[in-house]
This record gives C-alpha cells, structure tokens and sequence, in this order.
C-alpha cells in the first residue's frame, strides 16, 4: 500500500491532507560530528587529557582530507568574481573551470550537467522541488512526486512540503522491506497512472547502509515517462554509481568525502525540467543563480579524485573493519541485534546494531565518555526525541530499537578505531542497560 499526501478540497470547502509518516527533523544533513584531532592516518587521537579517541561517526561526517585543504587553501589565493571579464576575474574563473572540468570528467559526464550547490541537502531540494514544478508547467498531468519511505529528510520532507498549500502537488511514500529495498509491485502501483513526474530512493541509506538496486527503479519508472534521482551522498566511493540509463539525476556532497562542509553538486541530464531554485544573474542554466565558489570546488574536485581513485581498496579495508565490529559486537553482547545481516546488499562502512534494554542516549554519552564518536542514527535529525522513520518504515517499532547505534567508518579508520570502542563498549552498556530498565 502506497501512502500519499495531498491536499484536498472536502465538500464544506474544508482542507486536510491525508496522513503521512510523521514529520522528520528540518536539520541540516551534518550534525555534529565530534572531535577529529587524528592524524591523516587514522581517525584516532588525543582529545584532551591524553584519552586516545575512535572516530566512528564517518556518515555524519568525515575527516578533511589534506589536498582537499591544499586545493582550497591554493584556490583561495586567487580572487576576482569569476563572472567578471577582468583578469582577477579572469584567474578565478580558470580555477573554478578546472574544478569542474575535473569534477565532471572522473563522474563521466560533461561539466554542463553539474549545478554547483551548498551540499546534499540543497541539491536534493533542487532535484525533487525544482523538477516537479518544471515537470508540472511543462506537463499539467505530472502533479505527483514518489519518494522512498525510508529516503534522506531532505528528499522526505520537500515531498510532504510539495503536497501543502500553495504547492498543491500529490507526495507518495513508497514502503520497504525489512532489509530497506524498495517493495517492486507497490512502486508499480505507485507510479501506474502516469502522474509522478520523479521517484526518488537514495543510493545508500545514510542510518542502516541499505544500498538500493536504481536499475530495478528504473526498470519501473521508464515506461510511466517518471524520471528517477537519487541520493548518492553516503555511496560516493563506496558502492558504484548507478549507470545514466538508469538515473536522471543525482546528489553528491563534498564534505562526506572529505572535503570541506559547504559544498555539493546536483548532476542532471539536459532536458530534465527544472524550475529556478533561486533566482539572480543566471547561472548554473538559470537554476541556481549566484556567484560560484571556485575554492570549495577546487577542494571537491580533490577530494573526488582520491575518493574514486582508491575506491575498490578503501570498499574492502571498509568491509574487512565491518566484519571485525561486527565480530566482536557480538562477542561482548550475544543479545545484540543488527539491523542489517550481513548477506543484505550494503555500503559496508555503516554497522547499524540495537543493544535490547539499552537506553541509546546513555549508550553515546557513555562512550564519548569513554573516547568512542558514534551516533544513534542520522545526524541529521539530531535532537529529535521520537522512533526512527527509517526503522519504522523496514518494520521495526520504537521498543525494538530503543537501543540503537549507528557506528560508520570511513577513510581514516583503523583497526584501532574497532579496538577503543570493543574496550568502551561492555561498562558502557552495562550502565545503559541500567537506565533503560528505570524506563522499561
């Protein structure tokens, strides 16, 4: 069953909306990741008094990589508006199209298909606002958007924002099962009568590391005209990129890659019907007007570069440290339950696991205490004290994960990142288990 929020017009001329998941957090993608003193080799360091520190919150945000900080540092000696016909303006335009030249050429697409943006979150707001607009005007009939139940809050709560006044647009929540993949026969009812003109479902899941089949997405979507985007923010580097048969659009971000916070790309197709997402001087195709940052491109371009060049390396060493958390989680606790087994298609740098009894915000105070960053799900609705929609959405009820811990790795980590926590974990959990018993 596909569910579905759009505004409607009642008999009384009344208006409500039907019911939807819950609201999620309007937060930005990156929360607070914690200290990262580590060296360029490894994500463990001194944090104060001497405590040496595992750095295990990677998908929240990862560590500045140092030619992603030479590209900016370098790029940022270089000034002048990159739109002006000046010779400063002339330098820095040189710098920004080298940037993109080099961004667009190692994702094998022409540099006219990047729209430049702030991060992920902003270029899944382009992607899924700007083109059911743009798809609307151009096509009245395109009055619905279709988005995974379980897809980052940026692409969630656009959609519910489309299906309220004065947006009048139809969002329909595709369901998941309990491995988080798309369920095939409801994303066919979904999408059967023609109306959506874009589905969404993220590349990687940014909470559990479920991976999604685009080819399988598309192979529904095609034959309704509905264009496919995807979220490919936790997957860049990890998991390949879904091929352009498949997908018209996609978002990256610079900063989960390790370049710095405040920069992203949205890549889109000619053609693809994009309304302005801000309006100015015109850049960017008209879709995102502004003056273009060419140090934190130069800085993205970089760290893109390192990021694919060692990605089937960096995947296994990622998969190898996963299998040892996972080894020893389950020694310290045989009760612990991991939200994902380990045959289900995954990045690999997220090990999402739930301590029963556990109360999880004791649990990641405990070990920060103890020199362990980690996180209780998506940084991204941090500070929201409600059940995950994304476990909610593959089935599992707020008891059953009351103890949850997302622990993600990523280019810096070690063994010893797996070793400081293993040595954190059984106080920690112990004390947990003692305050969720005052509450169970």
């Amino acid at each position: 069953m596909v569910n579905e929020q759009s505004v409607t017009d009642e008999p009384d001329g009344g208006r409500h909306a039907t019911p939807a998941p819950e609201p999620l957090s309007a937060g930005g993608r990156s929360g607070a990741a914690g200290g990262q003193s580590g060296s360029a080799g490894g994500s463990s360091g001194s944090a104060g008094a001497g405590q040496e520190r595992a750095y295990l919150d990677h998908a929240a945000t990862t560590v500045l990589r140092p030619a992603a900080r030479e590209a900016f540092l370098e790029a940022s000696m270089v000034w002048g508006n990159p739109s002006s016909v000046h010779a400063s303006g002339r330098r820095s335009r040189a710098v920004l199209d080298d940037a993109l030249e080099t961004i667009g050429g190692l994702l094998g697409v022409p540099r006219s298909w990047l729209i430049m943006t702030s991060g992920g979150t902003e270029a899944d707001n382009i992607a899924v606002r700007s083109l059911a607009l743009g798809a609307r005007a151009k096509d009245p009939v395109r009055k619905a958007v279709a988005v995974a139940e379980t897809d980052h809050p940026a692409v969630v709560a656009t959609a519910r924002a489309l299906a309220e006044p004065p947006n009048g647009l139809a969002a329909r929540f595709l369901p998941v099962d309990r491995h988080g993949q798309l369920l095939p026969e409801q994303t066919e009812e979904a999408l059967a009568d023609g109306r959506v003109s874009v589905v969404s479902a993220a590349l990687v899941n940014n909470e559990t590391g479920a991976s999604q089949s685009l080819a399988s997405l598309a192979a529904i979507a095609r034959p309704h005209g509905t264009l496919v985007h995807t979220d490919a923010v936790q997957g860049l580097g990890l998991v390949d990129l879904p091929s352009w048969d498949d997908v018209d659009l996609m978002s990256l971000s610079g900063h989960k890659i390790g370049a710095p916070v405040g920069i992203g790309a949205l890549v889109a197709k000619p053609g693809v019907p994009l309304a302005p997402a801000s309006t100015g001087g015109g850049q960017q195709r008209g879709i995102r007007s502004g003056t273009l940052d060419g140090p934190h491109a130069a800085a993205f371009a970089a760290a893109l570069d390192e990021t694919l060049r060692d990605r089937d390396e960096h995947a296994r060493h990622l998969q190898g440290l996963a299998k040892m958390l996972r080894r020893g989680i389950a020694e310290i606790d045989p009760d612990a339950r991991f939200t994902l087994p380990e045959e289900a298609p995954q990045s690999g740098h997220i090990v999402h696991v739930v301590f029963p009894g556990a109360d999880a915000d004791s649990l990641l105070f405990l070990l920060d205490e103890r020199g362990v960053d980690s996180s209780a799900g998506s940084a991204c609705s941090a500070g929201v004290t409600q059940a995950s929609p994304v476990l909610a959405a593959m089935g599992l009820t707020a008891e059953q994960t009351r103890g949850a811990l997302r622990l993600s790795l990523g280019w810096t980590s070690t063994e010893r990142d797996i070793e400081i926590l293993l040595r954190a974990l059984p106080e920690s959990l112990e004390k947990a288990r003692a305050v969720g018993a005052l509450f169970s």
